[in-house]
């Protein structure tokens, strides 16, 4: 079954509004005969007449009038979709999904969120909470459109990878634990561990950092919610390793911060679909851009 055309409506919505067949046609600038098609094939198409010609006069019928009404609310919701899209098109707004830990959530986004809605306030950015890997699998899905990923991370086709920041992982303890200046695998390898999963990158890097002083500690407990863990570390339940982000934090004066040795970063990298990027996207890149070290 054939749908009903916008453009035959709009067809019968000027000729109503102007009520002749030929102001309808310079109006549209299209020729007599077209406008007389567009009626005739609306007609068909309802199987009743829409138009009635009194004294030179054109008038919509009882069914017309019908079809008038919601014609009109067609054309509007039409013209709104596409102003929306254009309006997304040139970037003033849009929606951008964007996948990132807690950690970066917490202490590194807030900063570019607020120079986007100072420069862009139409741009809305819906933040995950997601790990590395399931950020780069909702990029190829095309369910994500930026993640903050730790590196390194096997290159992957159809994503672009960008080196972002290098930040200093640190060594979190109970205040009362009186940890040294600096904290050394051997020494922290006796405490209590509190660590992130396996699946992160984060816990790769720390597992390296013990494996080459020939240490391989079991963590007490896995985590990767960063603010619990912090939590648990004020309460003397254990120590972890964190990348200290942004800058210098204000912590719990239970807990003591302690940078390694040797020392140890952790790589963020930014990750995005390859090809045209939507202006939206682009914006929030630059903005992100902004905290690059």
């Amino acid at each position: 079954m054939r749908e009903i055309s916008l453009d035959r409506l709009r067809t019968l919505v000027i000729i109503a509004d102007l009520g002749s067949f030929a102001e309808a046609a310079r109006q549209l600038s299209l020729a007599p005969p077209t406008i007389s098609l567009h009626v005739a094939e609306l007609e068909a198409r309802v199987g009743a007449p829409l138009l009635t010609r009194t004294r030179g006069q054109v008038r919509p019928t009882t069914v017309g009038e019908t079809l008038l009404a919601r014609a009109r609310r067609l054309l509007a919701d039409a013209d709104l979709a596409l102003d929306e899209v254009r309006r997304q098109v040139q970037g003033l707004t849009g929606r951008v999904r964007l996948g990132a830990s807690t950690g970066a959530i917490a202490h590194l986004l807030p900063k570019a969120l607020e120079h986007l809605r100072e420069a862009h306030p139409g741009i809305d950015v819906q933040v995950q909470v997601l790990t590395s890997q399931a950020s780069l699998a909702r990029l190829r899905e095309g369910t994500l459109d930026i993640g903050l990923v730790a590196l390194p991370q096997v290159a992957s086709r159809g994503v672009k990878l960008t080196p972002w920041r290098r930040d200093p992982i640190m060594a979190y303890l109970p205040a009362d634990w009186q940890p040294p200046a600096r904290v050394t695998p051997a020494w922290l390898a006796e405490r209590a561990l509190i660590l992130n999963d396996s699946t992160t990158q984060l816990s790769r890097v720390t597992a390296e950092w013990f494996a080459a002083a020939g240490l391989y500690p079991e963590a007490r407990i896995e985590l990767n919610y960063n603010d619990a863990i912090k939590s648990l570390v004020a309460a003397g339940y254990g120590a972890t390793l964190l990348p200290q982000e942004g800058e210098a934090e204000q912590l719990n004066p239970r807990i003591a911060q302690r940078p390694l040795r040797p020392g140890l970063w952790r790589q963020l990298g930014i990750a995005y679909r390859e090809g045209q990027v939507e202006r939206a996207t682009e914006y929030v890149l630059q903005a992100l851009e902004r905290l690059r070290q």
